[in-house]
């Protein structure tokens, strides 16, 4: 009797143990999933009753699905617009995260050398006008390297991307050409080019493609090993992303309320002018209350050691004023 007794605790402790089990649900953009991928194996590792699953589909996917309800958690490249937010089951609040960058990644026979890119060149590339690496306007701002009589294969993304989002609002504000023939958004019709999948798709792609230039955010050509070039800032300066130039990119902006905001283009001398901060869409009225307090138990976490882990994958911390109102408005989530 008493062997059956022991049998039965342990038995209770399990299905305990198995209730207490929670598994959150997101999606959302491919630019910060290394570090996303990072953050969630090391609170797992803190936090084993926990298991945070999720999909890099892309920041338009993950903003249909934060409006659907069917997560709990989203994640973009870019702002939720006013009429996405009206249409979201839940009230959400963004969560900046960390900061990055989005570069030009190419793949041109005989040029190991890094190339450089005025804001014309490369709306002018996009548009499709530019179409030889020896066009005398890429030629110029190289005049150290002989560019060779190849064809430019532009590689954009095929899915809703926070990454086009943010490329596509820096060529929106350097080429009036651009903006009003093309625009920007998460997905656009492109004049020029092949789509890949996600910024893995697209670094691929590049790599595979001799003549190729596409955008991806900086850790993508790093892993795939595709060089990427200088972009020519609003000071007149030409500039290869790295932390430091990434962070600069956000002084003296105003930050708002809701953390909506494009950094895109700073007239800072020392800023990389394709730079960005990604959001995790966090839901201020989830049905689910143990979830809800998972989730505020993670970002608090996350705002706090989570930025100790960013700069190891080539993504800069939140600014320290900002880290604080971050962790204020945490602190007020349901």
């Amino acid at each position: 009797m008493r062997g059956l007794k022991r049998t039965l605790t342990i038995a209770a402790l399990l299905v305990g143990s198995a209730a207490a089990q929670t598994t959150l649900n997101g999606a959302g953009a491919t630019f910060p999933y290394p570090i996303y991928s990072k953050w969630f194996s090391e609170y797992h590792k803190q936090h084993p009753e926990v298991e945070i699953n999720y999909q890099s589909i892309g920041s338009g996917g993950g903003i249909r699905q934060i409006i659907a309800g069917t997560v709990d958690f989203g994640a973009s490249d870019v702002g939720m617009t006013d009429e996405q937010m009206k249409q979201a089951k839940s009230p959400i609040q963004l969560i900046p995260t960390v900061m990055g960058s989005v570069v030009p990644a190419y793949n041109v026979p005989g040029v190991k050398e890094d190339l450089k890119f005025t804001p014309e060149v490369l709306a002018n590339i996009f548009l499709g006008k530019i179409t030889s690496w020896n066009d005398p306007a890429i030629q110029k701002i190289n005049p150290d390297l002989k560019l060779p009589n190849q064809n430019i294969n532009v590689v954009h993304r095929s899915d809703g991307s926070g990454t086009t989002g943010v490329f596509t609002d820096y060529l929106s504000k350097v080429s009036p050409e651009w903006k009003n023939s093309v625009g920007s958004g998460t997905s656009v019709k492109w004049p020029v080019g092949i789509g890949g999948k996600g910024n893995e798709g697209v670094a691929g792609t590049i790599r595979a493609v001799d003549g190729a230039i596409g955008y991806v955010e900086l850790i993508y050509a790093l892993q795939s090993k595709i060089p990427y070039g200088s972009v020519k800032n609003a000071a007149g300066a030409f500039v290869k992303a790295d932390l430091q130039n990434t962070s600069a990119a956000s002084n003296g902006v105003k930050i708002p309320n809701d953390y909506r905001v494009s950094i895109t283009n700073s007239p800072k001398k020392d800023a990389y002018p394709i730079s960005t901060f990604t959001w995790l869409l966090i839901p201020t009225k989830p049905s689910d209350a143990n979830k809800a307090k998972i989730i505020k138990d993670f970002l608090s976490w996350m705002i706090d050691d989570g930025q100790k882990m960013v700069e190891s994958l080539n993504y800069a911390p939140l600014p320290p004023e900002l880290q604080g109102r971050v962790k204020n408005t945490i602190q007020n989530l349901q």
